[in-house]
């Protein structure tokens, strides 16, 4: 695992699961949220956000969250993966960690209502179209995140194979 894309629906805890797989790891952690929202929250066009990736993409080692819905374009950064995390989390905890985080956009809360149903799919053709080769991880609650870094940790530990 050495270049690793974080997905998933808004509030499932991305961010927060490239800070823990970082640690664990030693990976550089990319907050993609940090280079693509421009002031006032203001999209980068995709040709621009496309030669963004393509940049942080090209080193050795890194880990990518971010799940930008329709604005993203995926492409980049899947086919440099050779591991992807799907978070795939019911709608009502990761509406609640939205909501405790911060005030969201319109746009946010449609995206949110309806990532299962539209955004998935897309995500899953995405991986299979870009990332055919990457070791997929979908994961649907915060258990199975929680278990997946401990069996990491484990094959971290220095005498493990």
């Amino acid at each position: 695992m050495e270049r690793v894309v974080i997905l998933g629906r808004g509030g499932s805890g991305k961010s927060t699961l490239a800070a823990t797989l970082g640690s664990v790891t030693g990976l550089p952690v990319i907050e993609l949220d940090k280079h693509f929202w421009g002031p006032g929250l203001e999209a980068t066009p995709p040709e621009k956000w496309t030669a963004v990736q393509g940049e942080l993409a090209q080193a050795d080692q890194w880990i990518m969250d971010g799940d930008l819905g329709p604005y993203d374009v995926l492409e980049v950064r899947l086919r440099r993966a050779d591991t992807v995390i799907l978070l795939d989390y019911s709608f009502w905890p990761c509406a609640w960690r939205a909501m405790r985080r911060s005030r969201e956009r319109l746009d946010f809360w449609i995206w949110l209502w309806s990532w299962r149903r539209r955004s998935r799919p897309l995500l899953l053709k995405a991986v299979a179209d870009q990332a055919g080769d990457a070791a997929l991880h979908v994961l649907r609650s915060p258990r199975a995140t929680a278990d997946f870094i401990a069996q990491l940790k484990v094959h971290q530990q220095p005498g493990k194979p």
